[in-house]
């Protein structure tokens, strides 16, 4: 797959500081630029590629990725931000229609990592923006909140990523939230032995039962890391540690032993977890990438050229 770092050195010769112009603006109006943004991109890659298909709407003829149910809490903000950058970036001559929807989502994803207080990193660039996106592609390609260790080692490892690359990505639950009827069925109805999932912290338990009661809209949302929720570090890795882990295949990466190791070394250890998250950034970009005719630059990231 024929990504190289500065891509559009002679073409665009600017556009990362065009696109982290943008990002930033936006990440000064509001935080959930970047969850949102950094979410968008993995569900953008887990499906047919980073090819930017997720940002295809939906037409009389043909429901688009995005309107799948897996899509549907995907924030506005993450869309947005793009939007935004590839309007900067268009409006600038020489640039314009030059640079795909897929690479200012890999530009934006670096940019908001690197703003919440994570590393910043080369971005790898030359994706087309696909020519396909149908919602009934994403059944089944995305992770669930119950997932165990081999049905996560095997959707990644379906992607061309590693068992270390997937623990490194699941932290980014670092930040950003969840809705309350993702992970319900842990403080209410996990067992017909266990009515609370015995493996989440007791603490955690009563505070969840309060942000969360029985009977809550499944729309409230609550931070993923109740210590840090704002800022890019490895406390997902302290909290799975404490057993706070807020979805179960959360905390399997660190019950189960095969991945507990992993955990314990990034929970110590903030430098090796960055170096392994820019790797699996990296991995993560390359999944599926469309060249040549499999693609194309469009000129409005949500409709085909």
């Amino acid at each position: 797959q024929q990504l190289r770092q500065n891509f559009y050195s002679n073409v665009c010769p600017n556009v990362e500081n065009i696109v982290r112009g943008a990002v930033t603006t936006k990440f000064q109006q509001t935080f959930t630029t970047v969850p949102a943004t950094l979410r968008l991109f993995f569900h953008d890659c887990f499906v047919q590629g980073c090819d930017a298909s997720v940002f295809i709407a939906s037409t009389p003829n043909n429901q688009a990725e995005k309107d799948h149910p897996d899509n549907l809490s995907l924030a506005g903000d993450g869309f947005d931000t793009v939007i935004k950058a590839k309007a900067a970036v268009d409006a600038i001559p020489g640039c314009t229609n030059k640079v795909s929807c897929a690479d200012i989502l890999a530009m934006a994803t670096r940019d908001v990592i690197a703003l919440s207080g994570g590393p910043s990193y080369a971005v790898e660039l030359g994706r087309l923006d696909g020519i396909s996106s149908t919602s009934s592609s994403v059944t089944g390609k995305l992770p669930k909140p119950d997932f165990n260790l081999d049905q996560l080692n095997s959707m990644f490892i379906g992607n061309g990523l590693s068992q270390v690359d997937m623990i490194a990505l699941s932290a980014a639950h670092t930040l950003g939230f969840s809705h309350c009827k993702e992970f319900s069925n842990r403080l209410y109805n996990f067992s017909p032995s266990n009515k609370v999932d015995p493996t989440l912290n007791k603490t955690y338990v009563a505070q969840l039962k309060l942000d969360c009661p029985k009977n809550v809209d499944p729309e409230i949302a609550i931070n993923m890391d109740p210590n840090t929720p704002r800022a890019f570090d490895n406390m997902y890795f302290k909290n799975l540690q404490q057993s706070m882990g807020l979805f179960t295949s959360d905390q399997v990466l660190f019950t189960d032993s095969r991945s507990k190791a992993t955990v314990n070394t990034w929970a110590s250890d903030s430098t090796a977890f960055e170096k392994a998250f820019v790797t699996a950034m990296t991995n993560l970009g390359n999944v599926g990438v469309k060249t040549g005719s499999n693609g194309n630059i469009r000129h409005d990231c949500a409709v085909f050229n």
